[in-house]
């Protein structure tokens, strides 16, 4: 099957979703929604997957982008969560998606002299050898002069000592997309901007959906043995769990503006705080606090941002100011309520629930557990309806994996055979993998496309192109906030680019000049990276 969401397939999408009865429909486009419909899909069911907005329009592209355990769980004792979050991190990293998670360093710097080494040390080596094989090197210890040789930016008297450790790292968004791009390519039914209006029912039984297609006004009434709902912080409550969201806030600077040769975590107060290598930024973040409103735009607000800058300015050489700030993002988690009150202690477990007769809800987990929630809700659903295989998803490559490896190792001649530059390539091969033969096919047909996009030049204008022929988006902020990452990488949220994109997208999709003003005015009204 076709791993290419563009138009055309959107369209046959919508007719299948019309006269099908599917095996299973799942409902919720972020990354546990798509990782339930690739299940469902590779085991040999029907499959439909509706997402109201974008792919990872939520929660999914809105998170830290680390594939981890979670070192602060150790010291909660969550052992069995931290072991299965490690395996699945060592399975993404060696065999299912090698060209989108990457391994990322960590220096974590000791600030008391005697007790502090020993005890960080003993819970990092529980931490490397936990889940199974290491899939990253082991933690090493550092002395206060290595520790500052490798992190010249931070202030001398702000720490005794460090450990430097590895973790993963993943752009959440692009992850996302393309693991739904990979259960298309299984057979499932894939749509996004299909938003469920309400469940059907014969008696007390679900047996599938009211679907509105967002571009066109229609509704479908969709037919499926089975409900899956995968809707993170949008869950309804029900007899089995009840979901509390946590705000998770990050700061976009320059890389240069902090002089650091890895990625750095620290203790506050509450949880932990990260300085994650991001390209030719950094990430800070993230908050952890209690929300209660709408879900659907969660706002960085001064607070946040003062938090931020106060916890890492403490051991910087050279303060962070507001005005070093290029982007900023929140994301909503969808914890598992408790019965304690501060989010940050909330465990990150998940669960699955049956509200009603053929209807199952998944919630909870972290990110790099989603294909443990998507097979454990996946076989609650099936249960029942006879001779369906197991979960097969943690040995079947995510799209762009198989042949990685492969193009890597001929990354130089790959990119002399087709006009490139080797350091274009290998950014390239990290955000699609062996998925770059497709970008080169839309090159070889309109070579313009090889220039960068003016306006954000660490992009080329075929990424632009591709994310509409081939990955499914439909407007601007599709392009600029998830299958690129131009919203918070670039200044007002990638303005300058806007009327070089606005061409390249409205070409694809047919816009004539009113539709084109409009997506220009849409996305400068109202993007997804908001700051308050």
């Amino acid at each position: 099957m076709s791993a290419r969401l563009d138009a055309g397939y959107r369209e046959a999408a919508l007719r299948t979703l019309a006269s099908t009865e599917f095996d299973v429909l799942v409902v919720g486009g972020g990354v546990v929604g798509v990782g339930a419909a690739l299940d469902a899909a590779s085991r040999g069911l029907s499959v439909a997957l509706v997402e109201a907005r974008d792919w990872a329009s939520g929660t999914s592209s809105r998170s830290s982008k680390l594939v981890h355990g979670g070192l602060r769980y150790l010291e909660q004792l969550e052992f069995s969560l931290v072991r299965e979050a490690l395996r699945e991190r060592g399975l993404l990293l060696k065999r299912l998606a090698p060209h989108l998670v990457k391994p990322v360093p960590f220096l974590y710097p000791l600030t008391h002299k005697g007790w502090e080494r020993p005890y960080v040390g003993a819970g990092l080596m529980l931490y490397d050898t936990i889940g199974g094989a290491t899939s990253v090197p082991m933690h090493k210890h550092l002395s206060r002069t290595k520790a500052l040789a490798m992190s010249p930016g931070l202030r001398p008297d702000a720490l005794t000592g460090a450990v430097r450790y590895y973790d993963g790292q993943v752009d959440d968004a692009r992850f996302t997309m393309m693991v739904a791009r990979t259960a298309a390519q299984h057979g499932a039914t894939v749509v996004n901007r299909a938003e469920v209006t309400e469940l059907l029912r014969d008696g007390v039984d679900v047996v599938g959906a009211v679907v509105r297609d967002a571009l066109s006004g229609e509704e479908i009434r969709v037919r499926a043995r089975r409900v899956i709902g995968a809707t993170g912080v949008w869950t309804e409550a029900n007899p089995g769990f009840r979901v509390q969201m946590s705000k998770g806030v990050h700061l976009v600077v320059a890389r240069e503006r902090i002089e650091l040769d890895t990625g750095l975590i620290m203790r506050t107060e509450k949880s932990v705080l990260f300085v994650i290598p991001w390209g030719q930024h950094w990430i800070i973040g993230t908050t952890d606090t209690p929300y209660s409103d709408a879900p659907d735009r969660p706002s960085v607000t001064d607070e946040d941002v003062e938090y931020l800058l106060q916890h890492v300015n403490k051991v910087l050489r050279d303060p962070l100011t507001v005005d070093d700030i290029v982007g900023t993002y929140a994301g909503l988690r969808p914890l598992l309520a408790g019965k304690n009150s501060e989010t940050a202690k909330l465990s990150r477990e998940h669960a699955v629930a049956s509200p009603a007769p053929g209807y199952f809800v998944v919630a909870g987990g972290k990110y790099t557990t989603y294909r443990v929630m998507a097979a454990d809700v996946v076989n609650a659903a099936v249960r029942g309806l006879g001779g369906v295989a197991p979960s097969l998803t943690a040995r079947l490559p995510i799209h762009g994996a198989v042949g990685y490896r492969e193009l890597w190792d001929d990354r130089i001649a790959f990119a002399s055979r087709n006009g490139l530059s080797v350091s274009t390539v290998e950014r390239l091969l990290g955000r699609y993998g062996s998925a770059v033969s497709e970008l080169v096919e839309l090159i070889r047909q309109d070579p313009a496309l090889a220039q960068p996009v003016t306006g954000a030049e660490g992009y080329l204008a075929v990424e632009i192109v591709h994310a509409v022929t081939h990955e499914g988006a439909l407007d601007l902020d599709d392009v600029l906030s998830r299958r690129t990452r131009i919203a918070f990488e670039y200044p007002s949220r990638g303005l300058a680019c806007l009327e070089h994109v606005a061409d390249l997208v409205g070409a694809r999709l047919g816009w004539d000049v009113s539709t084109r003003h409009d997506a220009i005015e849409a996305y400068r009204a109202g993007g997804v990276m908001l700051t308050a």
